[in-house]
């Protein structure tokens, strides 16, 4: 699988699969798990819950070892799931700068994210007050600052409205103009124009 941006990314990001299987409380999830992506591919994982979607993208950001099988990443990666990662107590843009600083953003930065996901009205409001699709949208601005290369999202479009969807195609689609690569578990549809499916099913 290759996509858009590949000639000027394609040394930097990119990562390959090869027949993983995951294990669980003793249980294995899945197994044969292979893929390719280069610079600018995006993939959908599909399957019933419980198959173990977000395992897999835990296997990559290697949060989790694989049972068995090949990762094999180059590149920066950052993952969005359920754990926001954000300090609760801080106001929204002190919380967000905190790690734009680690990963060599700025000020401007945590600005423009700000705006990019239609936070900036609530950019002085505790973590801890946000509503569940405002959390949702300031941990994807947290995943847009981190200037990663491998995003991996975990159900991004819950708890986001309409123009929030919008907003979250957009920000896939630069990341994936400037080489980079978008992994997503979602039940929604994602406007990810060319992307691969992998359809995951409950080891036997």
């Amino acid at each position: 699988m290759t996509g858009k941006g590949q000639q000027a990314q394609s040394a930097i990001s990119g990562l390959m699969l090869s027949n993983v299987a995951c294990v669980r409380g003793g249980r294995m999830l899945f197994t044969g798990v292979s893929f390719t992506l280069g610079a600018g591919d995006a993939l959908v994982l599909a399957g019933p819950n419980g198959v173990g979607k977000s395992s897999l993208l835990r296997l990559i950001a290697g949060l989790l070892p694989a049972y068995a099988g090949q990762i094999s990443r180059t590149g920066k990666l950052a993952l969005a799931d359920e754990h926001m990662a954000l300090d609760a107590r801080l106001p929204l843009t002190k919380a967000l700068h905190y790690w734009a600083t680690l990963d060599g953003s700025d000020a401007e930065g945590v600005r423009a994210a700000l705006a990019n996901f239609g936070l900036s009205h609530l950019a002085d409001v505790p973590v801890r007050m946000l509503s569940t699709g405002q959390r949702r949208r300031a941990t994807l601005a947290r995943i847009a600052l981190s200037k990663a290369d491998i995003w991996l999202l975990d159900e991004p479009g819950n708890g986001l409205d309409t123009a929030s969807l919008a907003q979250l195609n957009h920000a896939m689609a630069q990341h994936r103009a400037a080489g980079g690569i978008v992994i997503a578990a979602s039940h929604q549809t994602l406007d990810l124009p060319g992307a691969a499916a992998l359809t995951l099913e409950a080891a036997e």
